[in-house]
């Protein structure tokens, strides 16, 4: 972990003349997109791997019409057409997961301190301290406040645009994979889970938030690149 927050604080070193005070927040910023850019081919794969089972969903949907009565004959007939396509039951997902141990990675490095880098500042904004400090000290719209408002319209955008292509392809998925099969609940309240991020950076270090809002906005870009 002290490598890692050797190279954010060498980043921030190298930063100061365009950043000034606040390097250390950029240093965040750049050095979570540098890991994000590097698990990219991670990304890409769940993304072929999504692309490949929805293509199958049509074709999953018949069979569920013409076993609905015979689960074991379905369940059999849904593996024997994963194996005939080549494509696992786990591709899109396993990707994703191996994509974890960055992000905690991330997490546990501006959450601990990262030898000194929580004592920096985002304008007046102290990288250590949580937004219930600012509302504390000169309140919502004193000069730290202001730097979690700004924080809050960033998240709420890149919620709500996430939440409209999530809610998009839930539709598609579930036209494709025919009606009855479950999804269209869970398609609904899915979506609405990207607005968590907002609690997130209420109430963790401004440090984490500020990694939190790069993750979430690389993750929306890449999404729209990548599932369009």
């Amino acid at each position: 972990m002290s490598v890692f927050a050797a190279l954010v604080n060498q980043l921030a070193d190298l930063l100061h003349p365009l950043f000034g005070t606040a390097a250390a927040a950029a240093a965040i910023v750049l050095f979570t997109a540098l890991v994000r850019l590097l698990v990219h081919p991670l990304s890409r794969a769940a993304a072929r791997g999504q692309r490949a089972r929805a293509q199958l969903q049509p074709r999953i949907a018949e069979l569920r019409k013409r076993y609905a009565k015979q689960p074991e004959k379905l369940q059999k007939a849904v593996l024997e057409l994963h194996t005939e396509e080549k494509v696992s039951p786990l591709s899109g997902i396993l990707p994703s997961l191996l994509q974890l141990p960055a992000f905690f990675l991330l997490y546990r490095l501006f959450s601990g301190g990262g030898d000194g880098l929580l004592s920096h500042q985002l304008f007046t904004a102290p990288l250590g301290g949580r937004w219930a400090d600012a509302l504390a000290g000169d309140g919502m719209f004193g000069p730290a406040g202001l730097v979690y408002v700004g924080l809050f319209l960033v998240v709420a955008a890149i919620a709500t645009f996430t939440y409209v292509r999530a809610r998009r392809t839930a539709a598609d998925t579930a036209t494709g994979a025919g009606t009855g099969t479950g999804t269209g609940a869970l398609g609904k309240v899915l979506p609405l889970l990207s607005y968590g991020t907002l609690i997130t950076v209420a109430v963790v270090p401004l440090a984490v938030a500020l990694y939190v809002v790069t993750s979430a906005a690389w993750s929306a870009v890449e999404r729209a690149v990548l599932y369009t």
